[in-house]
C-alpha cells in the first residue's frame, strides 16, 4: 500500500545499515540509543566550540585591521581568510568524493530542508559574487603597479571557494548524514564559521568604497575647474592608485559597487543552509515527518491579491528606474528622493493592515499547532527574527539622527514616516509569517473534492466537443469555480499571503539592484560620519534584503497551506 510505501522510503527497517554515534566519554552507556543521543550531543558541543573559536580568530584579526592597520594590514585578513578557505574546499571536495558515496551514508533526506527557492538564491548570490571577484581582480591587475598581489589571490581562492560550495549545497542540502558524524559537524562548523567571517570583512570593509569614492569627488573636482584636494578619507596610496580614464576600469568600479551587496546576501544564505545541514547530521527521520501529499502550488482562489501586488510592482519598478537614473547622476535632485519615500510610505501601511487582518483570521481558524520536530521551521522562525534586526536597526538609528536635525523638513519628514512605518511593518508580517508557519493543513473535504471533481469533469465533456481556443473558458470556470468554493477564511488569507509575497519582491528587488537611499541622501551620513554610517548601512541593508528574501519563501508557504 501507499502507507507501507512510504513508510519504507523514509525509515529503514534493517538496524545494522544505522551507524550509531559513539564517543569516548559516553562509552560505558548501557543502552545503544542513549550512547547514540549522548554522543550526537557532544558533537554539536565540540563542533560549535570550534566555530566559535574561528569566528573569535577571525573577529580580532578584522577588528586590529580596523583600529591598528600598522600592525595588522587588510592583506593579512585575507590571508587568515584564503587558509580558512582552502580548508573548507578540501572538507567539501571530501565529503563529495568520500564521505557522501559511503554504504548507508545517507539513508534519510529531509523533506523540509533546502527548499527550491532558497538553492536558487545560493546560485543567484553566488554568481553574482564570481561577477564581484572578477571585477576585483580586473581592477586590481589594471592597478598592479601600486596593489598587492594578495588582491588578486583572494578573489581568485574566493571564485573557487563559492562554485565549490555552491554545488554542494544544490546536491546536498537535504542530507541526513549516518557515518563520520563528528568530522562532517566540524567540517560544516568551519565552513559556516568562514562564511560569517566573510560577511564580516564585507560589512566592516570600505577601503575600496573610500579610494572609489575620492576618485569620484576628484572628478568633480576637476569638472567644475577646481584645484584638487585631499579626501578627508583618502591618503597618498589612494591618490597613487588612480583608476585610469578608461571605460574598462570604470566599468570594474561600478560593477564592484552594484554588485557588493549580492557578497554578503550569499554569505548569509550560505549559513542558514549550512546549520540545517548541521542540525540533520546523525538524524534519523520516522516516516510520521514525511508528508504524504506535499501541498503544491496553484494559482486558484486569488483574485485581488495579484492585482493589487501587481499594481504595486509596476509602480514600484517605475519609481525604482527613474530613482536609478536619477542617482547614477553626479547630484542627485531632492525630488526623487521625495517619490522613493513617497512610495514606500502609501505601501507599507497596507501591507501592515494586510499582516493583521491575516493574523486576525489565524486566531480565527480552528487549527491545530503542528508540534512535529522541525529544523528547517525554527530556523525560518530564527532567521525572519533576525533579519528583520537589520531594517529594524538602521531605522531606529534614521530616527535618532531625524529628530536631532531637523524633523520639520519635507524630505527629513518621510524619512521619519518611513524609519516608522517600516518598523511596524516588519513586526506585523513577521507575527502573521510565524503563526502561518505553525498551522497544520487542512486538508478539503471528501464532499468538497468529489464536487470539484465532477465539476471538473462536466467541464471537459462540454469542452472536448469545442474547438481549441475556447480552452480559456474551460480555464476561467474552473478558476471562478475553485474560488466561489473556497471558505471565506481561506480565500482572504490567500489573497494577503499572494498580495505580501509580491510586494516583498519588489521590496527586494529594489535595494538589492542599487537603489540605497539611506546611504545617498546624505542625511545619516553626515549626522554619524561615513565610517559609521558605511557598517551601520552594510550590516543592516544585506540583512533587510535577506529578510525580504526570506519571507516570499516563509509567505509562500502560508500561500500553499492556506
Amino acid at each position: 500500500c501507499h502507507h507501507c510505501k512510504s513508510r519504507s522510503a523514509s525509515a529503514p527497517t534493517d538496524t545494522s545499515k544505522i551507524h550509531y554515534e559513539k564517543f569516548w566519554l559516553y562509552r560505558h552507556c548501557s543502552s545503544v540509543q542513549q550512547r547514540d543521543r549522548q554522543a550526537q550531543k557532544a558533537g554539536q558541543l565540540f563542533s560549535g566550540l570550534l566555530a566559535m573559536n574561528v569566528v573569535f580568530l577571525g573577529s580580532a584579526f578584522i577588528s586590529s585591521m580596523i583600529f591598528n592597520q600598522v600592525a595588522i594590514t587588510l592583506a593579512d585578513v585575507w590571508i587568515l581568510l584564503s587558509i580558512l578557505k582552502v580548508l573548507c574546499l578540501f572538507w567539501i571536495i571530501y565529503y563529495l568524493l568520500g564521505t557522501s558515496r559511503q554504504p548507508h551514508a545517507v539513508l534519510y533526506r529531509d523533506s523540509h530542508a533546502g527548499a527550491i527557492w532558497i538553492r536558487g538564491s545560493v546560485l543567484l548570490f553566488g554568481m553574482c559574487s564570481i561577477l564581484l571577484n572578477v571585477f576585483q581582480i580586473g581592477y586590481s591587475t589594471i592597478l598592479i603597479h601600486c596593489k598587492s598581489r594578495v588582491e588578486i589571490v583572494f578573489p581568485s581562492i574566493g571564485i573557487l571557494f563559492i562554485c565549490t560550495q555552491a554545488y554542494f549545497l544544490w546536491h546536498h542540502s537535504k542530507d541526513c548524514i549516518q557515518v563520520q558524524h563528528n568530522f562532517t559537524r566540524c567540517g560544516l562548523m568551519l565552513t559556516i564559521a568562514t562564511n560569517l567571517l566573510l560577511w564580516l570583512l564585507a560589512v566592516t570593509n570600505d577601503t575600496l568604497h573610500v579610494e572609489i569614492e575620492s576618485q569620484l569627488r576628484e572628478v568633480e573636482r576637476r569638472f567644475a575647474g577646481k584645484a584638487p584636494s585631499s579626501h578627508p578619507h583618502g591618503c597618498n596610496e589612494t591618490t597613487l592608485c588612480t583608476c585610469p580614464n578608461t571605460t574598462i576600469c570604470k566599468v570594474f568600479q561600478k560593477g564592484y559597487i552594484l554588485l557588493y551587496p549580492f557578497n554578503t546576501e550569499y554569505c548569509l544564505v550560505c549559513c542558514s543552509v549550512l546549520y540545517v545541514m548541521w542540525k540533520n547530521v546523525g538524524r534519523r527521520i520516522s516516516h510520521h515527518h514525511v508528508p504524504h501529499t506535499k501541498p503544491k502550488f496553484k494559482l486558484q482562489g486569488v483574485v485581488f491579491g495579484p492585482l493589487l501586488g501587481t499594481a504595486a510592482v509596476i509602480i514600484g519598478a517605475c519609481v525604482f528606474m527613474m530613482y536609478q537614473i536619477q542617482a547614477t547622476s553626479l547630484a542627485p535632485s531632492r525630488q526623487v528622493f521625495v517619490i522613493y519615500y513617497s512610495y514606500y510610505i502609501v505601501l507599507l501601511p497596507l501591507m501592515s493592515v494586510g499582516a493583521v487582518v491575516g493574523t486576525i483570521i489565524h486566531a480565527l481558524e480552528k487549527k491545530e499547532l503542528d508540534t512535529l520536530k522541525n529544523p528547517t521551521r525554527s530556523l525560518d522562525v530564527v532567521l525572519l527574527m533576525g533579519a528583520a534586526l537589520g531594517q529594524i536597526g538602521m531605522s531606529y538609528f534614521s530616527i535618532v539622527a531625524l529628530v536631532a536635525t531637523d524633523p520639520r523638513d519635507l524630505l527629513n519628514s518621510l524619512i521619519l514616516s518611513y524609519s516608522i512605518l517600516l518598523i511596524f511593518q516588519n513586526i506585523t508580517q513577521n507575527v502573521f509569517v510565524i503563526d502561518g508557519l505553525h498551522r497544520r493543513r487542512t486538508p478539503p473535504g471528501k464532499e468538497e473534492d468529489t464536487k470539484e471533481q465532477n465539476h471538473e469533469a462536466y467541464i471537459q465533456r462540454r469542452v472536448s466537443v469545442l474547438e481549441l481556443g475556447q480552452e480559456i473558458r474551460k480555464a476561467s470556470l474552473s478558476y471562478i469555480y475553485t474560488y466561489s468554493h473556497l471558505s471565506w477564511k481561506r480565500r482572504v488569507l490567500r489573497e494577503i499571503s499572494f498580495f505580501l509575497v509580491l510586494c516583498n519582491i519588489i521590496l527586494w528587488v529594489m535595494p538589492t539592484f542599487g537603489a540605497h537611499p539611506v546611504f545617498e541622501n546624505g542625511m545619516e551620513r553626515s549626522f554619524y560620519g561615513y565610517s559609521t554610517w558605511f557598517v551601520i548601512v552594510n550590516f543592516g541593508l544585506p540583512l533587510g534584503v535577506f529578510y525580504r528574501m526570506h519571507s516570499v519563501g516563509g509567505l509562500l508557504e502560508v500561500y500553499v497551506t492556506a
